[in-house]
């Protein structure tokens, strides 16, 4: 059998790839475009991708494959009616990231909300060891004891996120992009009222044809001046130029985002134009990457 890894530094350059020895000759890529992919795996029996396409154009001279693994949780890049009428399988590494991703998720909201730029550039400065009182406190934020917080998406990630929520006395909200009915303690609403009682939302759903381009500007400008945005799951879900107009315009108070529609990051993209950290954080797709989610 060969087993061709497109993707190895999607997963970390410290990877160990030993175990797939057993299975035969072992080709691996430390990373591979979309043109380069129909090349590499023309030979081969399984390929273990990421975020590379896989799909006709991809896989066209692959005549002997017969597994496609993805080391991630979405399979927004398979072609699932290609790979049906190929037989050619698919899997995906369900629910290895849940903790970590709905941490990041809380790391990311109160760096926003409690404005810990500003106060950890306050100190850094020099000017609180120039106060002249023990407390500074210009930036005004909130507690989550009472406040909703709408989630878009309950699968294993959104579901943590709820528990974690209510936790801190959050009242929880969820939607469903598909209309699906979730079996879940929580309370689901429709989509403008997730939108128009959230103080806080975030989106752990999958990519698709439901929650492509879902949150724009309309859906901005029906949530609270107040609100803040967090985005965990897939860029594309977010119109990204709607998002700066709705920061920059104050439709929203903040948002933090861990993906993006083009990664790496798009030099053109409008959101790097907000300098501000305390109306924005962007960090690099990294809610999955904890030691422990990483190396399980």
């Amino acid at each position: 059998m060969k087993v061709v890894i497109l993707e190895a530094l999607s997963v970390g350059e410290d990877m160990d790839f030993t175990p797939f020895d057993r299975f035969g000759e072992i080709v691996i890529y430390q990373s591979s475009t979309e043109d380069e992919v129909a090349d590499r795996v023309k030979d081969c029996d399984v390929i273990v991708a990421n975020k590379v396409p896989m799909n006709e154009k991809t896989l066209c001279k692959a005549e002997n494959l017969k597994l496609v693994c993805l080391t991630a949780t979405g399979i927004n890049n398979l072609d699932g009616e290609y790979l049906k009428k190929r037989g050619i399988a698919a899997c995906n590494v369900a629910g290895y990231s849940t903790n970590g991703v709905a941490q990041h998720t809380f790391a990311l909201m109160f760096y926003v909300m409690e404005k810990l730029s500003y106060y950890d550039q306050y100190v850094k400065s020099g000017d609180y060891a120039k106060g002249a009182v023990f407390s500074h406190f210009s930036e005004a934020f909130c507690e989550l004891q009472d406040k909703t917080w709408g989630i878009i998406g309950m699968g294993a990630i959104g579901t943590r996120v709820a528990e974690i929520a209510a936790t801190f006395g959050c009242k929880v909200i969820c939607y469903s992009a598909s209309g699906s009915k979730y079996d879940t303690p929580y309370e689901q609403v429709d989509f403008d009222e997730l939108l128009q009682r959230s103080d806080f939302l975030s989106v752990h759903a999958p990519l698709n044809k439901y929650t492509e381009n879902l949150m724009t500007i309309d859906a901005f400008r029906k949530m609270k001046n107040s609100a803040i945005f967090i985005n965990v799951a897939r860029g594309a879900i977010v119109n990204e130029a709607d998002l700066y107009t709705a920061l920059t315009e104050n439709e929203i108070a903040g948002a933090a985002l861990d993906v993006l529609c083009k990664e790496p990051m798009d030099p053109a993209n409008p959101l790097l134009n907000i300098k501000d950290s305390k109306k924005l954080i962007i960090t690099p797709h990294i809610a999955w990457a904890a030691k422990e989610t990483a190396s399980a």
